[in-house]
């Protein structure tokens, strides 16, 4: 396996600044109709019962990173590859997950408030996790050239900031205040806006699979199975987490979701920036693994939510 992995070294991707900006153009307007399900009531609720949060944010920035690291050590894959799943890993929860979410019949304001909270806490739990978690793997891997790979991440506090405003703050507030002071409006647009959220998903998976159509072709059957098993881990220790702690079931499938998505697109954006990893370092590994996992998670995201779109839940007073 490790032998196969190193010929993804040398692969470089084709990516796209104006295609990562047209996504999060997307993202914020899938967020406005996100946000006409919402009702204010249910942030209160989470204020007043944070247990869920606390949950949500401990399965996504502990115990996520700690199956990554427990996978690697058993799967023994080049550095670049086992880098680029901690990273992964260390990133916060996707802006699509708040989708899933709804999609799933899942806690929308709970999903809101946990991407949120993840996305502003990555400015020191990502550069953090990709340090404790790297440094083991190292320290494990016996070639002392992959040290060379594990760089210090910084990842400014401000820029999340605007991030947050820009893809959850503003459209969110804007589709509550939509909720609230134009009810038939909202009636009207909730549904083909859900409809058009599909269409969008469905057609930027098939531009980033073109867009790289030759590398996948090429490569895929070296991640497809990794990237397969490392998110189902994922969803799985989002899933006990919240079941063993016992939380409602729209909340559990809240936080599965959450810690199943990740912000791959993040991850992207550290791995090319030559201020953080250097030119002259091979990541083709790593950016393989983040690319394919950016596709897959969409794909299986949008398959459990699917499924627990169609089993009803009590929605909570």
């Amino acid at each position: 396996m490790k032998e196969a992995l190193e010929v993804l070294d040398n692969v470089r991707l084709n990516f796209s600044p104006a295609g990562l900006l047209a996504l999060n153009v997307t993202i914020a307007f899938i967020m406005f109709g996100v946000a006409l399900d919402i009702k204010l009531k249910q942030f209160k609720d989470l204020m007043m019962n944070p247990k869920s949060v606390i949950v949500g944010a401990l399965s996504q920035f502990v115990l996520l990173p700690a199956v990554t690291f427990l996978f690697i050590i058993l799967l023994n894959p080049t550095p670049t590859v086992a880098l680029g799943m901690i990273l992964i890993a260390a990133c916060p929860g996707g802006n699509i997950s708040n989708f899933m979410s709804s999609l799933a019949k899942g806690n929308v304001a709970l999903s809101v408030s946990l991407t949120a909270i993840s996305t502003v806490a990555a400015t020191f739990m990502t550069p953090l996790n990709f340090a404790i978690w790297g440094k083991l793997f190292v320290k494990h891997y016996t070639n002392a050239t992959a040290g060379d790979y594990l760089v210090p991440i910084e990842i400014d506090l401000w820029q999340m900031v605007q991030t947050v405003v820009i893809l959850l703050g503003i459209p969110v507030v804007l589709g509550l205040l939509t909720s609230q002071f134009l009810p038939k409006l909202t009636e009207k647009i909730k549904k083909p806006i859900r409809q058009l959220s599909i269409i969008i998903f469905i057609a930027f998976v098939i531009i980033l699979l073109s867009a790289n159509f030759d590398h996948f072709m090429r490569f895929i059957h070296l991640v497809f199975i990794i990237v397969l098993i490392h998110n189902g881990l994922a969803l799985a220790t989002g899933y006990y987490s919240a079941t063993i702690f016992k939380l409602p079931v729209i909340d559990i499938r809240t936080v599965t979701i959450e810690t199943g998505i990740q912000n791959s697109g993040l991850a992207l954006v550290l791995m090319f920036n030559p201020k953080i990893f250097p030119p002259e370092l091979e990541l083709g590994g790593m950016t393989i693994i983040a690319a394919w996992w950016g596709v897959w998670h969409i794909i299986s995201g949008l398959a459990i939510s699917t499924i627990w779109s169609k089993k009803s839940v009590p929605q909570p007073a």
